[in-house]
């Protein structure tokens, strides 16, 4: 009889398994998760509920926003003195900052027809190449070298800016010339932005005005806070006035505690102010805020906080109001009546801010016109708000920026050539699913490859160890 040939034994039992274990671990489950470092983090909800009502008199517009959050976040940028020095706590990180130092906001985006694209896709075309806290932020170096943002704007990171600011789009550093720039905004190619702020501006009843072009810019005029403290010396400049307050600082088990009192003392202004005392006895945990409040001037000073703005049984209501024409067209966008106008609203809760914060679809607002949201007309100076409220679903963005949406990467592109808007088109659970997707796409097209190679190598593997069963065998002698 032929001799049964077992060298494929040792190929099965040593190269099949082998090549499965490969397979099975670029399948690990531990592969994809936040990564600080990389600015990757993703919150625990996708979505969040927000609730909008507007109302208008002729002379002044209000808008008022209602949003769950579990705490009310009012301190930010503060200092500690532990063991002889001044330690800043609540700047800009990834995620929600530790100590709950970073303050709730809420920001709102106005247009009249100058940006058209807003309309259709909301704040994605204002996110755009290497914008900072992605993971491939242009390095402060880089803008600050540059001439316009750096050198003109005195700026160190890329922030908002409009499509139509870049000749490429695909370039952050491709700003158009001054001349152009200027021609766009007299001409209307400018979002108003409306930044209301629970720690940097509410206390004193005021709201930030902005503007966002080729940058996140900032109204003619004062805004409503400055940085406390001294650089030469590494301290506070001011802190509370003790013949005022009682008290020269805060404590810090108080301002972690995660409880406010409105009606008490918890911010630095210029009314409650003095000189910092570097003579005083301070104590571990005192705490003076880093950022003085003061009453916004000029442009940036024209909206404000219309009531009281405040956190109570777990939800925030704010209402603002600004004149309908400030008289800055080249700043605000002007209401009138008749009007229609887009706006797209964002919420920053949890302590969290930059990047991380949930936005809405583009809607239509309305001054006696029809539209998604349809502002009430009264005739008094304050509004008397029913409990009909226009509701909206804000969902995470993740990292997409515009130049994605409008590349070969992204499926929708000619759509959004063709200008399909988005909002028939993708509900607000699809565009977070999309975003988180997208934080971790390089992880993804990695683990990708890996399957690959490790599919590759297993097929090889059985490749391998079946072939000594396809040789020929000897006969042997029939004799």
């Amino acid at each position: 009889m032929a001799s049964h040939d077992k060298s494929a034994g040792p190929w099965l039992v040593l190269g099949l398994p082998i090549a499965l274990g490969l397979a099975w671990a670029t399948q690990g489950a531990g592969v994809i998760g936040n990564d600080l470092e990389r600015n990757i983090w993703i919150p625990d909800e996708l979505t969040m509920p927000l609730q909008v009502q507007a109302a208008y008199n002729g002379e002044r517009i209000f808008f008022r926003y209602r949003w769950p959050a579990e705490h009310a976040h009012v301190y930010h940028d503060m200092l500690r003195f532990e063991d002889g020095e001044w330690i800043r706590h609540g700047n800009s990180r990834a995620g929600p900052d530790p100590d709950g130092t970073y303050e709730d906001r809420v920001a709102m985006l106005v247009d009249d027809g100058g940006v058209p694209d807003f309309g259709l896709y909301g704040g994605y075309v204002t996110v755009g190449d290497r914008m900072r806290f992605f993971s491939d932020s242009a390095s402060p170096a880089e803008v600050t070298a540059h001439p316009h943002l750096g050198e003109q704007l005195g700026q160190s990171d890329v922030r908002k800016y409009l499509p139509g600011t870049r000749t490429d789009q695909h370039d952050w550093r491709s700003v158009e010339d001054t001349e152009t720039l200027a021609a766009q905004r007299e001409a209307g190619y400018f979002l108003d932005l409306w930044h209301w702020r629970a720690g940097r501006s509410n206390p004193i009843g005021a709201s930030d005005d902005q503007w966002i072009g080729e940058y996140r810019n900032s109204d003619a005029g004062t805004g409503p806070y400055l940085t406390n403290w001294d650089v030469d010396n590494n301290r506070p400049l001011w802190m509370l006035d003790p013949e005022q307050t009682g008290q020269r600082a805060l404590r810090w088990e108080d301002v972690t505690s995660g409880q406010v009192d409105f009606d008490g003392l918890y911010y630095l202004s210029e009314a409650n102010r003095t000189d910092f005392d570097p003579g005083h006895d301070w104590q571990n945990g005192d705490v003076i805020p880093r950022r003085l409040l003061r009453e916004p001037q000029g442009s940036r000073g024209t909206i404000a906080v219309h009531g009281n703005a405040r956190w109570q049984d777990g939800y925030w209501d704010v209402t603002l109001v600004r004149d309908m024409d400030t008289g800055n067209p080249l700043d605000d966008k002007t209401f009138r009546e008749q009007g229609v106008y887009d706006i797209g609203i964002a919420v920053y809760r949890n302590a969290t801010g930059s990047r991380w914060h949930y936005v809405s679809h583009p809607y239509s607002l309305g001054l006696g016109r029809h539209s998604d949201i349809m502002a009430q007309r009264i005739d008094n100076d304050s509004p008397e708000w029913s409990d009909d409220w226009f509701e909206m679903t804000l969902f995470y963005p993740g990292q997409v920026d515009w130049p994605l949406l409008t590349s070969r990467a992204h499926a929708g592109a000619e759509d959004i050539a063709a200008g399909q808007p988005v909002r028939p088109r993708h509900s607000e659970k699809q565009l977070a699913l999309y975003g988180m997707e997208m934080e971790f796409n390089d992880a993804i097209t990695g683990q990708w490859w890996l399957t690959l190679i490790a599919g590759l190598l297993a097929m090889l593997g059985v490749t391998l160890a079946l072939l000594p069963v396809f040789r020929p065998r000897s006969r042997g002698d029939r004799s």
